[in-house]
């Protein structure tokens, strides 16, 4: 039904100036709907949702202002119209305002505390696994080989933890070039070309070198790989033990010969000598003196300077340029491992991947230890070297008393039996080396 009338209405194009009077339009009064909960508001285009225009509902002449501000025809150009804080058009309720720092119309703000507390965890895990991994790694690649339980009639143990480190000649694994630039030589088998022991102890860590010369009692032994007993021999340089049934017998005749326990057994030939230093990139080394040899081939100026392998290698072997041979290249030795260890024992090694594989690869491979020996003891081994050149560290030679048969070299016996019950006790060590 239509209620406008046929003609002379206002605004149909009558001529009559005045408008009609207010009528009264009929209309179907549709029940009102019960209210439902408002649902947050959609972006874009919300078909039917609008408030104060109900599409597709008709008029509803009971909808006010305060129930639903402003016109939604249903369109959205990416806003959301109708119930905003002052009024504005355009703006979106408060209660569905992004806060300060969020990503977006809609999106919660980053928990950035939770995402550091993550990325921590995540670090820890990882820099765990690559220490277990690295410490599995290096540990297979360690040759315990020698076995200290074939050693009879052992001295007690003491409060500090005892190494023998012993330097070989070993031409193991070495190529005619590598010999000869080297300048080891072609001698087959290998023998002890340094000895000392290393004991770290509370009160201080000292290292005493033995003299390859020193003339001591090679004991009864039963031979690592014969199962024999042999008897004592009295009178031989201390490399000939060495030379006679390998480490064992020489860890026999030490500890004969000290009363000392020996804990731990370490040997490295010159060929991992040599690789350890060049992986480092080289030791910083002060030379007092400058010296030449030439069946070393060492030529040294005096002053500080960086050593590669070769020049490292010729540095603690060279003897025959001093006029105490033995003795002076047993102090060049300490000077230069605990230069080394010095230098190998830091976080920026032992932290750096790129530098702690090359020098395990390039060490581990040579480096024949003792059955009971991991590589934690081995790293406390280089940390006590590393210690010597602290206050509390001491390096020395073995006490002597004079010469002895065939040019070697005898013990001072008092001074020894001094200097072992020192370190058995673990007691600051006060013995002083006169050479």
């Amino acid at each position: 039904m239509n209620d406008w009338p046929e003609d002379g209405g206002y605004g149909r194009g009558n001529a009559n100036s005045q408008p009609e009077g207010p009528r009264r339009m009929s209309h179907v009064q549709r029940p009102q709907r019960p209210q439902v909960p408002q649902q947050p508001p959609r972006q874009g285009y919300d078909r039917g949702r609008g408030q104060g225009y109900d599409q597709g509902q008709g008029y509803n002449p009971n909808f006010t202002q305060a129930q639903g501000a402003g016109y939604d025809s249903g369109y959205s150009s990416g806003q959301v119209y109708g119930g905003q804080q002052g009024g504005g058009h355009g703006s979106v309720p408060p209660q569905y305002a992004p806060g300060p720092g969020a990503g977006g119309p809609g999106r919660p703000a980053p928990d950035w505390r939770k995402r550091i507390k993550i990325g921590s965890i995540v670090l820890v895990v990882g820099v765990l696994a690559w220490g277990v991994g690295t410490y599995a790694w290096a540990s297979s690649q360690m040759r315990n080989e020698v076995d200290l339980s074939k050693v009879i009639e052992r001295p007690a143990e003491g409060d500090c933890t005892t190494y023998l480190i012993v330097g070989s000649d070993s031409r193991e694994g070495m190529s005619a070039e590598e010999k000869k630039k080297l300048h080891t030589g072609s001698a087959e088998g290998k023998r002890t070309d340094s000895m000392m022991i290393l004991a770290a102890c509370s009160s201080g860590n000292t290292m005493v070198s033995l003299p390859r010369d020193s003339w001591v009692t090679i004991p009864s032994f039963v031979g690592s790989e014969s199962g024999k007993t042999y008897p004592a021999r009295g009178g031989s340089k201390l490399n000939a033990a060495y030379a006679m049934d390998g480490p064992e017998l020489l860890v026999r005749t030490v500890e004969f010969n000290t009363g000392l326990h020996i804990d731990h057994y370490a040997e490295i030939g010159f060929a991992g000598f040599a690789n350890i230093v060049d992986a480092l990139g080289g030791v910083e080394l002060n030379i007092d003196k400058g010296f030449k040899d030439k069946k070393s081939g060492a030529d040294f100026q005096a002053g500080t300077q960086t050593l590669n392998g070769e020049q490292a290698l010729a540095f603690v072997r060279t003897r025959y340029a001093f006029a105490q041979s033995d003795l002076q290249r047993t102090k060049n030795q300490q000077k230069f491992l605990s230069a080394l260890a010095n230098q190998a024992a830091t976080p920026g090694t032992i932290l750096n991947p790129f530098a702690l594989y090359p020098t395990l690869g390039a060490g581990l491979d040579t480096l024949i230890v003792d059955k009971d020996m991991s590589l934690y003891d081995l790293g406390k081994m280089f940390f006590a070297m590393k210690g010597i050149n602290s206050g509390d560290g001491k390096s020395m030679n073995m006490p002597l008393a004079g010469s002895a048969p065939q040019n070697s070299l005898k013990w001072d016996m008092p001074k020894v039996k001094q200097l072992v019950e020192q370190i058995k006790n673990d007691e600051k060590v006060t013995v002083e080396s006169d050479r």
